[in-house]
């Protein structure tokens, strides 16, 4: 990701202040659009008010899924689109994408059978039924037909009571069925996120270019204000296509560039990670996804050694902080001892909590859970410049970042007046090009590239950054003032200053929350915080003040979901410091 002038933010841009395309948003949609275009030769910007994949596409469930449950809605083109683009993912992304078994447990034999057609009329209207035995084969027998061709992953299987509890020995009792299928588990979201930026910015040579911690303002004489929100400076930016793709703010963005919508209805999904090795030990390595009795779908998933408890599905004004309330804790609490009812579960195992906002459609008073998570593509000139189109995304989610990168591409494109000249289809992202599937591939790249400090260590790198390992081995390897960290041994000194140089981070939350899984293990303290800023300070130019400030407002961010947190600043559970409350000109 080094392919970046010596200037950051707004200033940048400001060198060359026009480009054919300008994409505001740096979430996940974003990024595979940006990379769509710079694969096709366009002279496309991007900007993000905030870190890259700092907003919504940084609260996913770490999951790449079909969305079995939308079939009741009746979104088949969207389940088909999901899987087709799992099965993809699983090809081009091997280094975060990996199979994932998950286990439904089910209560009941024949309950929803005649009520999930009665909610598919409604679109979501009506209360919620439990989905019995018959209505989950009759999904997943449909969600296994669309992986026929290309499939990645078995087909499903059903178990009676007796050799589901064998199975999972902790589930509750009373279950009668478990069915289990095969999704995609995405471990590192954030990363594969910067793998897309960097393959745009390598593609481009020189005419892609990104701009973190920048927003979209307003609009002087037809071009956007863009501000680097760290200097202040403002550089008026010229180009004759403007993709929205800021997600839940897309409404807020439109409105700063002149162009006022009201396409979005979010929906905020919240989520708590566990230090519980009784619990992870229970889920026997797979993903239990059930219902509550409210019909929201609930996931208890083991990852990094921890076990993730999500998610919520509740209405939110964007005015308000998102954050994950002592309620949404309760409820996750409550659900885990419905389904493994002898596991104690208690706030003292919490490690870290996450809360973002579903980048929805307006709608209306269909159910949360109900609307459709599909996409649509607006389109509208931008006001006082009559020859530049807004193109605004609605809708979107991590599983079709590829194809709807690819769709919104395709409607720059046709504004252009250009043709594709390459599909992304199979091509693959960052570190999964090379990336070892077999056993023997991998022994064979971790001795061509084990730096001379051991194939142990040059594993851990390969599953943390894919084939782009070997550039993070070669910088460890010259750095003599190389150490493992004492508060997070698994990390060292140069391999954090390395990503410090080539991954456009501005401060010091950039490493712990996006380019580390450091926050997610609950890794993060004032002392762990402390000693990385110290380790990265010399390539950021960080006075000793400023790496205390750092610190402070690292610590402030990584809490910032956690209204209950009461260290750092006093203003942490205002939402003043969340990456989440985010102010209008988004």
């Amino acid at each position: 990701m080094t392919a970046s002038s010596s200037k950051r933010g707004a200033g940048a841009l400001a060198e060359r202040p026009h480009a054919d395309v300008l994409i505001i948003g740096g979430g996940i949609n974003g990024l595979a659009t940006f990379r769509e275009l710079a694969l096709q030769g366009v002279d496309v910007a991007l900007v993000e008010r905030g870190d890259f994949v700092s907003g919504a596409s940084a609260a996913s469930s770490h999951m790449i899924h079909g969305g079995i449950r939308y079939l009741e809605n009746g979104e088949f083109r969207l389940v088909h689109e999901a899987v087709t683009e799992r099965n993809g993912l699983l090809r081009i992304a091997p280094h975060y994408v990996s199979p994932l078994q998950t286990t439904i447990p089910i209560y009941s034999t024949f309950s929803g059978v005649l009520s999930a057609p009665l909610r598919f009329l409604r679109h979501g209207g009506g209360k919620p039924r439990e989905r019995g035995a018959m209505l989950i084969k009759i999904g997943l027998v449909i969600y296994d037909s669309f992986s026929r061709n290309g499939g990645r992953v078995p087909a499903h299987s059903f178990h009676g009571r007796k050799k589901s509890l064998v199975a999972l020995p902790r589930l509750n009792p009373k279950v009668k069925y478990t069915a289990t299928y095969w999704d995609a588990s995405l471990h590192d979201p954030e990363r594969l996120a910067l793998d897309v930026l960097r393959d745009a910015l390598t593609a481009g040579r020189g005419r892609a270019r990104a701009a973190n911690y920048t927003a979209a303002v307003g609009v002087d004489d037809g071009r956007i204000v863009l501000r680097d929100l760290e200097t202040g400076d403002e550089t008026p930016f010229s180009a004759s296509v403007v993709v929205n793709a800021s997600g839940p703010w897309t409404d807020i963005t439109n409105t700063a560039i002149g162009h006022a919508t009201s396409y979005m209805g979010g929906t905020k999904g919240s989520h708590i990670v566990l230090d519980h090795p009784e619990l992870l030990e229970a889920t026997a390595g797979r993903e239990l996804f059930f219902e509550g009795s409210d019909g929201r779908i609930v996931l208890i998933y083991p990852l990094k050694g921890r076990v993730l408890v999500g998610t919520t599905d509740l209405e939110h004004d964007m005015a308000d902080p998102i954050v994950c309330t002592e309620e949404e804790v309760d409820y996750f609490i409550d659900l885990v001892g419905q389904v493994l009812p002898d596991i104690a579960v208690d706030r003292s195992q919490i490690v870290y909590r996450f809360s973002g906002v579903r980048p929805l459609p307006g709608h209306g008073d269909v159910a949360a859970g109900f609307v459709s998570r599909d996409y649509r593509i607006e389109s509208a000139p931008l006001e006082g410049a009559p020859g530049t189109t807004v193109l605004s995304l609605v809708g979107g989610k991590w599983t079709t970042f590829r194809a709807s990168g690819e769709r919104l591409a395709d409607h720059v494109l046709a504004v252009l007046s250009r043709a594709r000249v390459r599909s992304t289809k199979g091509l693959p992202i960052g570190g999964g090009r090379g990336y070892p599937t077999s056993e023997a591939a991998r022994r064979q790249w971790l001795a061509a590239h084990e730096g001379g400090f051991g194939v142990e260590r040059a594993a851990t790198l390969l599953d943390r950054y894919g084939t782009i390992a070997a550039d993070v081995i070669e910088a460890i390897a010259d750095d003599d003032d190389d150490r493992p960290l004492k508060s997070a041994p698994d990390y060292s000194t140069a391999e954090l200053r390395h990503l410090a140089r080539t991954e456009a981070v501005v401060h010091l939350d950039d490493i712990l929350l996006r380019r580390t899984s450091l926050a997610f293990v609950g890794a993060v303290t004032a002392e762990s915080a402390a000693e990385i800023a110290e380790a990265i300070a010399p390539v950021l130019g960080w006075s000793a003040r400023k790496r205390q400030d750092e610190v402070e407002r690292a610590l402030v961010r990584v809490h910032a979901a956690d209204p209950s947190w009461q260290g750092g600043r006093s203003d942490a559970a205002t939402g003043d410091a969340s990456r989440s409350s985010v102010p209008a000109e988004r």
